[in-house]
């Protein structure tokens, strides 16, 4: 495995425990905000501490800025990713518990995974859909336990709604996933928090019963939106958005744990084993090495990038690495371990 895919991981795996940690956190903050109100609050305290990291950090960011073409992209992000994927969850929430929302939440690895293979021509190796699949087949057996109450199909469907349109986001991000993640995280989360902000105002539903509640509502935003999606960003870059999908899989199985913890529900021997099972899928795709002869066409781009076996350009006078411009890859032929990441997009026989 190489350093760059670790990383991935890495990022991948953090990025789905702080998220996870945001549903039983959520069902807490339902009892005195409407979901719109709190949708627009977990964005706004992400917004709040992107900002202030953005102001504190030291040196300028080097990374690659957002460019005019990106705003088609960014705007569909805004709002599969950002408005309608949470308000979805945040009212199915209100109707189901916060142990059943975690494991529901296990249906956005699929949906990602689907489009990016399915549409997007991800590549995923034999070892690797059986390992993606143990996870998925985990948390569904983990959802069939027994003795949950798990309130309505509507609320259902509405969590299964908010993880279609959360898949939709991960491969439009993936493609934006050259830019800063920071730059991107910062614009999603202020528009999606002010646009819903806007739309709990007008439709009546911004009235709070616990000022407190504000507060905590923009803490959880700052460190389980805020945080996560800059994380996931990173992920998506160095693993692709079906790798990414699998071990941000994880984050449902956090969720629920926490909800065992904070709500009291004890777990059964079925969601035990769709815990094991999902905890063997993940360690598989770690384990995981896809390697074979490929070519690299031609391509022009711009992304924070050191020189190593595909960044080897010239430049004028002493350069600061990591670094970000705009570079040309020359057609390259050779083998080496490798993921569906923005360098590695090519066909499979």
């Amino acid at each position: 495995m190489s350093e760059a895919q670790a990383e991935g991981i890495r990022y991948a795996l953090g990025a789905a425990a702080l998220f996870g940690a945001s549903t039983p956190a959520a069902k807490l903050l339902l009892t005195d905000l409407s979901p719109l109100m709190l949708s627009a609050l977990l964005y706004l305290g992400s917004a709040i501490a992107l900002s202030a990291y953005r102001l504190l950090a030291s040196p300028a960011s080097r990374e690659a800025p957002v460019s005019r073409g990106d705003i088609p992209a960014i705007a569909a992000i805004i709002f599969f990713g950002g408005i309608l994927g949470p308000v979805l969850m945040l009212y199915g929430l209100q109707r189901i518990s916060a142990f059943t929302g975690s494991l529901l939440l296990n249906l956005e690895g699929p949906f990602t995974a689907l489009i990016a293979v399915g549409l997007l021509r991800e590549h995923l190796g034999s070892r690797e859909k059986l390992a993606a699949a143990a996870v998925m087949l985990g948390g569904t057996l983990i959802s069939l336990a027994p003795g949950y109450p798990g309130g309505s199909w509507i609320g259902a469907i509405e969590v299964a709604g908010a993880c279609l349109s959360w898949g939709i986001d991960n491969n439009l991000t993936q493609r934006l996933s050259l830019r800063d993640p920071v730059a991107i995280a910062h614009i999603k989360s202020c528009a999606a928090g002010l646009c819903t902000l806007v739309l709990a105002l007008l439709s009546g539903h911004g009235s709070v019963a616990e000022p407190l509640a504000l507060l905590f509502g923009c803490l959880v935003g700052a460190l389980c939106y805020g945080a996560s999606i800059t994380l996931d960003v990173k992920a998506l870059r160095l693993l692709g958005a079906a790798r990414e999908a699998a071990y941000f899989a994880t984050a449902p199985f956090v969720g629920a744990f926490l909800s065992l913890v904070v709500f009291r529900e004890l777990p059964t021997a079925l969601e035990l084993a769709g815990t094991m099972l999902m905890i063997a899928g993940v360690l598989s795709l770690v384990r995981e090495t896809h390697d074979h002869p490929h070519t690299h066409e031609l391509v022009v781009h711009t992304h924070l990038h050191v020189h190593d076996e595909h960044h080897r350009h010239e430049h004028d006078g002493p350069m600061m690495e990591p670094h970000s411009h705009p570079h040309v890859h020359q057609p390259l032929a050779h083998a080496h371990p490798h993921v569906s990441d923005i360098h590695h997009r090519h066909s499979h026989r």
